[in-house]
């Protein structure tokens, strides 16, 4: 039987300063721990008992595996610029939309995503849930994105999604560069704007009078994603 010590400790990892401060997180789920562990995540703890879980589980429906892992930090930022394409988050919110944009990401052999200081912590549990164990391939920087972008060749495409872009379907999109996507309701910030380079648009076909006035941020991140790779494997 899991200890009330134990539950307390474990319930604070459910807060950005209780995971800074244990360094550890919360994984839910056969697959997404078996994911974990399969991609050399250092587990903590291991819980299968159901009865235990259900005091120590953030989810609704509570699963049959639960693990602690001690978190990843500091990884070294190791990219091939001639060769990748990598994503920026420029201040996701939401933890579903950035858990889904991770599980995008490895959907579509994305291996990087560089995210502005403001995004949502990627170990939060309701983001390591959404990415369904995608979170296990995919590395996750945070970092200042202005400095990130100076740092970048100076020849190096830089594409954003904008009102202002070119049709995304009739571009000519490359194997590499830096795709940006932006806050949920504030869109790609005015300094990080002015860093794009190539402006794209994700066209509105409806023609009713009364039509939607945006995408969902995980939504258009999987269409320019699905663009970036069509004709191209």
């Amino acid at each position: 039987m899991i200890s009330k010590s134990k539950i307390k400790l474990i319930r604070s990892l459910e807060t950005k300063k209780g995971r800074e401060k244990l360094k550890l997180f919360v994984a839910e789920g056969p697959k997404i721990v078996d994911d974990l562990i399969h991609a050399k995540f250092e587990l903590e703890e291991l819980y299968e008992d159901i009865e235990d879980i259900k005091k120590i589980s953030f989810l609704q429906h509570p699963q049959r595996k639960l693990g602690v892992f001690k978190l990843k930090i500091n990884q070294e930022l190791r990219i091939h610029f001639d060769k990748e394409l990598i994503l920026a988050l420029d201040g996701i919110q939401d933890p579903g939309n950035l858990g889904t944009i991770i599980r995008i990401a490895d959907w579509f052999g994305i291996k990087h995503i560089i995210c502005s200081e403001e995004t949502a912590d990627c170990w939060n549990p309701k983001v390591v849930q959404a990415t369904m164990g995608s979170i296990a391939r995919v590395q996750i920087h945070y970092q200042n994105l202005i400095s990130f972008i100076n740092s970048l060749p100076s020849d190096y495409p830089i594409y954003g999604t904008l009102l202002n872009g070119e049709n995304i379907y009739n571009e000519n999109l490359s194997n590499t560069g830096l795709i940006i996507m932006g806050n949920e309701g504030k869109g790609i910030s005015p300094l990080i704007k002015d860093r794009v380079t190539k402006k794209l648009l994700i066209p509105n076909f409806s023609h009713q009078e009364s039509k939607a006035e945006s995408l969902n941020v995980a939504v258009a991140t999987a269409i320019v994603c699905s663009e970036f790779r069509r004709n191209k494997i």
